[in-house]
């Protein structure tokens, strides 16, 4: 088995895997460390990462990138819209509110969710690793941003469920970073925890974390996000700037295009690296559209000024990371930077001022999240030894619970998970229910949600059930915040008391405890008993109660478990997932189809270029003039149709083709080759021939003179075959092949060994006597 972390960029994927000497980003097929998160349809062919962005050109509408920026979210979010509409894909709302993508495939109109698009991005990723490590993947960590909501989440594993990974955990991004940070640290500080702050600014956003670190432990004290400000980012203000310049002096209107949208948007992308290193930088791109060749300058001074509202924006989640943290500047003990965003020289700047230190660059800005995941996926899975080493996380968001009745409230705070939670957490909830009831999980405070962000989570039918008597009895309910920052009941169940009065009769209901009054739930921490086989268990008191005629009674606690179902607001239902699983099987099952066809497509191609070269070289002798002519014309008419008719056909047609032409060569190849193994094959004869001549020394005058003569026909066969066979032209059949020869080297063998085999020496007696049976003349055997 193996262990991989997947980092889902908004641009690129890194895949890193636990191996047993540590923790390897692997190689894509192109030997590159990051794989483009692009998934392009063609009109028979899916294309995925490079090979995506390769068609993209081609086929820009049919094009999906940047999927991350619409998992689960609604397609009327004003956020949403703006993003929508620098995508040259076309989109519609979904029945459930959520987003649709609408492209061309297979010559019909194809409909799928950017859960599917994610989905067909990790089995990608998932056959990358398996190609780099020659086995089957299977558990795999993935990096998530921690700004996503309870539906992002779950779209995340369903997603990884239809590509057939088993996710063992969704990871915070800084809690990854931070985990590849403090795992091999070695200088653990005795006076108390270091306190370090992750600033990742990714392509899309910007992410901070504060993470404390003791010796075998780290603790995450806070995340704080922006979602909406990345690299991708500062790549607008140049665009925006050069559409401005290009419209002035070219009188090109850029946005109306959305290939010259693409190619300025990748150049823009391109000179903000080069500003990173360079006080100035030009940019120059051929027929960007009308065309047109089009040229630009900016200076680094220029950009800044340009870019200067983003840096005053990135003040806003540093500043949040520390008050939620409960830490000020002077208890910060480092900063580290990371992100494939944070390569601008201002944003250093900037971070230099706010921290009052330099942030520090220690690890890989691009691969720190999947190495993280990995080491993560290596320690949960029972297939690697890790060194022990405890994470905690937290959780961004307050998660509350209400009832019919209204919200179930604890004495603190008045939420179930408040801000800050540790992940994973369980809680038990007491309840006083005579029948069927609900419980609605929401995001409890909507101001610490990104924008537009519903704060309904799930609904929990729990029920139905019924009670022995008349009053409300107690429900159990078991809440988790788990693994993946996702809300889950994970039971219910209905405790009742119950008094044995086998002996004697009494008053049922004086055994049962008094409910206090009042709607609010309690927040209670009851131990967890084990049922039986029907779903309830007693339980005796420990001590027995006694009744008004001093008979002694016992009191039981009765536990029967209550079905619950959930209703996830947006959320897939298992159907979907299934649909999606079917969808998925289809098309991959299309693009093994069309890479098979391009094999016997290049395959055929091949064997034209190949044959015809040896035709009027290395065969030149081995065929006639008629049959060289004859296979010249089939090569030159199947290379025209090639490029004409044939360019796009089945792999059965370009099967036949090829066993075709084959026909017509095989039989010049065969003289070719069978020419050498004829030598060979003669050599081989000769050879045994004269091994046995030298073997028969030692026989029998008559057993000798058998093997002799055996050897003299068979040297005269080889004689006379190899005088017809050098008399015959190249060009025509071989009247002795090779096989022919090999099959009487093999006759002779036969008959020579078997001779030899029996006149040789009997072993004596002795010879086979076993290792334990003593070597005595007198060895008898008594009862």
């Amino acid at each position: 088995m193996s262990v991989v972390g997947f980092d889902i960029g908004n641009v690129n994927c890194v895949i890193s895997a636990a191996k047993h000497r540590g923790i390897d980003v692997l190689l894509n097929e192109e030997s590159n460390r990051e794989t483009p998160a692009v998934v392009s349809f063609g009109e028979k062919q899916r294309f995925m990462g490079a090979a995506g962005v390769a068609s993209a050109m081609m086929h820009p509408k049919s094009t999906i990138s940047q999927v991350k920026r619409l998992i689960g979210l609604n397609f009327s979010q004003p956020d949403i819209q703006n993003e929508l509409r620098v995508f040259p894909f076309k989109t519609s709302e979904g029945p459930d509110g959520g987003i649709l993508i609408h492209l061309q495939y297979l010559g019909e109109s194809l409909t799928l969710t950017p859960i599917q698009i994610l989905a067909m991005l990790f089995s990608h990723l998932k056959e990358i690793a398996e190609k780099n490590l020659e086995t089957a993947v299977s558990d795999s960590v993935i990096g998530i941003p921690s700004y996503f909501s309870d539906l992002q989440r779950r779209a995340y594993l369903n997603a990884a469920e239809i590509a057939g990974l088993k996710t063992l955990r969704l990871m915070h991004d800084g809690t990854a970073t931070a985990l590849g940070y403090g795992i091999y640290r070695t200088d653990s500080s005795e006076s108390g925890p270091t306190h370090v702050v992750f600033i990742d600014i990714g392509h899309c956003d910007t992410q901070v974390t504060v993470a404390s670190f003791e010796a075998g432990q780290m603790k995450v004290l806070s995340h704080a996000f922006d979602k909406s400000l990345g690299g991708r980012d500062f790549d607008e203000v140049l665009f925006n700037y050069f559409v401005v310049q290009f419209k002035e002096q070219y009188h090109i209107d850029v946005y109306s295009n959305a290939r010259a949208c693409i190619r300025l948007r990748t150049a823009c992308e391109k000179l903000k690296k080069v500003l990173s290193a360079n006080a100035e930088a030009p940019l120059n791109i051929e027929c960007l559209m009308d065309e047109k060749d089009v040229k630009g300058f900016i200076k680094r001074e220029e950009f800044e000024k340009l870019s200067m509202g983003l840096l005053e924006r990135m003040r806003l989640p540093c500043n949040k990371a520390l008050v939620d943290a409960g830490l000020t500047l002077d208890m910060i003990n480092s900063v580290e930077l990371v992100g494939s965003g944070s390569r601008v020289p201002a944003i250093t700047r900037m971070l230099t001022s706010f921290f009052s230190r330099e942030p520090r660059r220690t690890l890989n800005a691009s691969e720190c999240v999947a190495r993280g995941c990995a080491l993560q996926c290596a320690m949960l899975s029972p297939t690697f030894r890790v060194r022990d080493y405890e994470v905690q996380d937290s959780f961004p968001f307050s998660i509350g619970f209400s009832t019919e009745e209204g919200p179930i409230c604890t004495l603190s705070n008045g939420m179930l998970f408040p801000k800050g939670q540790p992940v994973p957490s369980m809680k038990v909830l007491a309840v006083h229910r005579s029948s069927t009831f609900r419980l609605e999980a929401f995001y409890a405070d909507q101001n610490e949600l990104p924008s537009g962000v519903s704060p309904q989570i799930s609904c929990f039918t729990i029920g139905p059930f019924q009670v022995s008597h008349a009053e409300k009895a107690k429900v159990k309910v078991r809440v988790q915040l788990n693994i993946h920052g996702i809300v889950s009941l994970e039971s219910a169940c209905l405790v009742e008391d119950q008094v044995d009065d086998s002996a004697t009769r009494g008053n049922r209901h004086s055994s049962v405890d008094k409910v206090e009054p009042g709607n609010t739930s309690r927040v209670s921490s009851d131990a967890v008993h084990s049922h039986t086989e029907d779903g309830s268990s007693l339980q005796p008191e420990s001590s027995p109660m006694s009744s008004g005629d001093g008979t002694r009674k016992k009191r039981y606690s009765r536990r029967l478990e209550i079905p619950v179902s959930e209703n996830v607001y947006g959320g897939m239902t298992k159907a979907d997932v299934l649909k999606a699983q079917e969808r998925e099987v289809q098309l991959t099952q299309q693009d093994r189809i069309m890479e098979q066809t391009k094999d016997r497509k290049n395959a055929l191609e091949s064997y034209v270029y190949d044959t015809r070269n040896k035709l009027f070289n290395t065969y030149k002798s081995f065929a006639t003039d008629s049959e060289r002519e004859g296979i010249s014309t089939n090569l030159q008419q199947t290379e025209e149709w090639l490029y004409e008719d044939g360019d796009d056909e089945s792999e059965r047609v370009y099967t036949g083709k090829l066993e075709d032409l084959k026909k017509l060569v095989d039989p010049i190849e065969s003289r070719y080759k069978d020419e050498e193994a004829r030598a060979q094959a003669t050599r081989d004869l000769l050879k045994c021939i004269v091994e046995y001549r030298m073997a028969v020394k030692s026989l029998p005058t008559c057993d000798r003179d058998v093997v002799i003569n055996e050897c003299n026909k068979a040297e005269q066969w080889l004689r006379d075959r190899t005088q017809q066979q050098d008399s015959l032209p190249k060009n025509t059949d071989p009247l002795l092949w090779s096989n022919e020869i090999k099959a009487k080297a093999e006759a002779l063998d036969m008959t020579c060994k078997h001779i030899l085999r029996s006149k040789a020496s009997p072993p004596r007696p002795e010879d086979n006597q076993g290792p334990d049976v003593p070597h005595t003349a007198d060895n008898m055997h008594t009862d």
